[in-house]
């Protein structure tokens, strides 16, 4: 049976939660950093913790005063994880666990970490998430023009009465009360942004690009036409559906894209696409793929680093950088 979410009245969602709150933004990265701006701007006390780096750089000269993970812990009440997946569960084991104290909020921006066990909060703190639907750019950049971004609430643990409040709040100081606010739990958020991230819209994706480029490359078309056709229009189709959904896109293009659309599409990703899906789906809630990609980066990533080197070097990113500078007017 479908599982199904519930949106949460935004009138619930207030900032107000915080105001006797200190917040750590723990990680100065994409996400942490449109966090941190986005609450300070709406009036809330927050700290940084964010280690010697150009990280630490951009936070100074954001005008906070990055401080160590644990003098964030004993300083702040809402912790909000903007940490690495695969290092979250050590920061947490050797400078987080031991300072904690009963009544503190434990903020996630996803869900990996509680979900596969690798930080297992004592049962005296409050464990939320909010999980706003964009990059950390697109959150500060539509706070900031007065919207929002959508994001996803959860609740794992309420120790005090208060998490779902506290877990508003934060919503709320970074703008998504603005755009709407879903409730969910921690496991849906996690598998269903893994599926996604590894089917469609990062690995499915960019597998699909470069196979359509190679197949008309290797077919004897100019790599600079297959380039704009398979990689540089990606984006002029993709604002058409964020806009208005695919139907929405399909009205808005040629009869004849729409016929090939509505005829071939099926047999690009046909039965034995589902079926890896299916498979993909299976690794994820297995916690196979947790453990695989865990252990990868705890060998130093060689498969990733090996992987990405490879990529690097395919011809789609050189004819690629030489178009967009061309484009630029380079």
């Amino acid at each position: 049976m479908t599982r199904q979410v519930t949106a949460i009245p935004v009138h619930e969602a207030s900032v107000e939660a915080l105001a006797d709150k200190t917040v750590a933004v723990l990680g100065f990265g994409a996400q942490g950093s449109a966090h941190a701006l986005n609450l300070r701007d709406s009036g809330c006390r927050v700290i940084v913790a964010q280690r010697p780096g150009p990280r630490h750089a951009q936070a100074l000269a954001a005008g906070f005063e990055p401080c160590a993970v644990r003098e964030a812990t004993e300083r702040a009440d809402l912790l909000i994880f903007g940490l690495p997946d695969d290092t979250a569960g050590e920061i947490y084991a050797t400078d987080i666990a031991p300072h904690l104290r009963a009544g503190q909020t434990l903020g996630f921006l996803h869900g990996f970490a509680i979900h596969y066990r690798l930080i297992e909060p004592p049962p005296e703190v409050d464990v939320v998430l909010v999980a706003p639907k964009a990059q950390g750019r697109g959150v500060r950049s539509e706070f900031l023009a007065g919207r929002g971004v959508l994001a996803l609430v959860a609740i794992a643990q309420d120790a005090t009465g208060s998490a779902k409040a506290t877990a508003l709040g934060w919503a709320a100081g970074i703008g998504s009360n603005r755009a709407g606010l879903l409730e969910t739990t921690f496991a849906d958020e996690t598998e269903t942004d893994l599926f996604g991230e590894q089917a469609v819209l990062c690995g499915g994706l960019s597998a699909l690009i470069r196979a359509g480029f190679d197949t008309l490359v290797e077919a004897g078309y100019p790599p600079e036409l297959a380039y704009f056709e398979c990689c540089h229009e990606v984006k002029l189709l993709a604002d058409l559906i964020c806009e208005g959904g695919i139907t929405y896109m399909r009205e808005r293009i040629s009869s004849t894209a729409r016929y090939g659309d509505l005829t071939r599409g099926p047999r690009v990703v046909d039965d034995t696409t589902r079926q890896h899906m299916r498979t993909i789906l299976a690794e994820i809630r297995s916690g196979k793929f947790a453990r695989e990609f865990l252990e990868d980066t705890r060998a130093g990533a060689p498969r990733s680093r090996t992987l990405l080197e490879r990529d690097r070097h395919h011809p789609l990113e050189s004819v690629g950088r030489t178009l967009r500078a061309l484009m630029r007017g380079g």
